[in-house]
């Protein structure tokens, strides 16, 4: 059925707009009540399932101004759903033979051999054993996170904070431009471009690890951070001289490449849509993600694309470790590039098998092997809780109460 309609919710007026199958309304009414019952501006839902989209929503505002409706082709900022795409896009060249994740970093990347990194596995950037989830030795200048090249630079004579592949610690930047410069090494393409070309453009699916351009832009939402949120809040500390890390004194290390300025400025400049930060600023909305993870779970084809294998596919979800990793103190069951499902943390329904990745604030994009489900959540105003948060949950409630 197609959905067109206006709710009334906290004192505003939301518009809601898209398609639901009919067996699938339960998810249209848990939509509607994350507007009623929620601190919601704009979001969007969407499911596949068998490769077909069976749910596509979206409502609300771009702006917190509320200004400007949020259409079938807004896009936000999604944070670190990107580290879940990202993930998928290095597997594939995993499947295809073009990389072993039991071959040390520094077979693909030379430059990556020094200060004690020789040892280091591909398997633990994927995984986040890697032991550098922080820049200390080179820790560059504020906004250095947009200069790809330097970034990469620091990360090659970064020293490992302890021994890598024993304790795992969320590489909230640096795993992207770890997986990024091992992807460039072996196919001359950054993640970006290589999203681009072989997952977003055949599937047609908007999302974007930088390289918007002022086209694409024109639908951006405006993204609200909640700076009650656990890495946002993050204070400045001394780095303990005893190497004895914790998670407060790794968070603060965490952002300080950003640019000296506040968090909603960094996050809706036009820098932050154009370069590749592939951990965290990939822009899309739920419509791409679930069509992406759609389509390495359905055994009908979308487009014709096939992303990964089947045995591509279960070699990614194999758990790594179930740790509570260092940097936020939260337990994950980790796979290769994307998280399992770790109902403290990433609540994904019912299926432990089910894998994805959220991001910071909310949204999240998630595939169910078994049930064949791509599933994505996006939003503009960010929560500030330690899990995806009870938005997604009630997404994800109604969604399987009718599997």
């Amino acid at each position: 059925m197609n959905v067109s309609e206006r709710i009334n919710a906290r004192g505003n007026w939301y518009a809601l707009q898209g398609s639901v199958d009919d067996r699938f309304a339960p998810v249209l009414e848990a939509f509607a009540e994350n507007f009623r019952q929620e601190d919601e501006v704009g979001a969007a839902c969407s499911v596949v399932v068998d490769g077909k989209t069976v749910v596509d929503l979206w409502g609300g505002w771009r702006d917190g101004a509320m200004t400007t409706p949020w259409d079938a082709h807004t896009t936000v900022c999604m944070m670190s759903v990107a580290k879940g795409v990202t993930g998928i896009a290095f597997n594939m060249l995993v499947d295809r033979g073009l990389i072993d994740i039991d071959q040390p970093v520094v077979a693909y990347w030379p430059e990556f051999a020094q200060n004690g990194k020789e040892g280091i596995l591909v398997r633990w950037l994927l995984d986040h054993r890697a032991a550098i989830p922080v820049l200390t030795n080179d820790p560059m200048y504020p906004g250095g996170m947009f200069d790809r090249e330097a970034y990469v630079k620091a990360l090659e004579v970064q020293e490992p904070l302890w021994e890598p592949g024993t304790r795992a610690a969320y590489h909230v930047h640096n795993q992207g431009y770890l997986l990024g410069e091992v992807m460039r090494r072996v196919t001359g393409l950054t993640v970006g471009p290589f999203i681009k070309q072989e997952i977003t453009g055949p599937l047609g699916a908007e999302y974007w690890i930088g390289g918007m351009g002022a086209k694409e832009q024109e639908t951006v939402a405006e993204i609200m951070p909640n700076m009650n949120a656990r890495l946002f809040a993050a204070k400045d500390v001394e780095m303990p001289a005893d190497k004895a890390w914790t998670g407060e004194t790794l968070r603060p290390l965490a952002f300080r490449q950003n640019p000296d300025e506040p968090w909603h400025t960094t996050l809706n400049k036009p820098l932050w849509r154009e370069v590749e930060i592939a951990s965290g600023s990939g822009h899309g909305n739920a419509r791409g993600v679930a069509r992406i993870y759609g389509s390495v779970v359905s055994p009908v084809s979308i487009n014709a694309v096939t992303l990964l294998s089947q045995e591509g596919v279960e070699r990614m979800i194999t758990e790594q470790h179930n740790q509570i990793e260092l940097m936020q103190e939260r337990p994950y069951h980790q796979a290769l590039g994307v998280l399992l499902n770790t109902a403290e943390a990433v609540y994904m329904g019912p299926n432990p098998r089910s894998f994805g990745h959220h991001g910071i604030g909310g949204s999240i994009g998630f595939g169910d092997p078994d049930a064949r489900i791509g599933f994505s959540y996006s939003c503009n105003k960010l929560h500030s809780v330690g899990d995806n948060g009870p938005r997604a949950r009630r997404l994800i409630d109604a969604l399987y109460s009718v599997i």
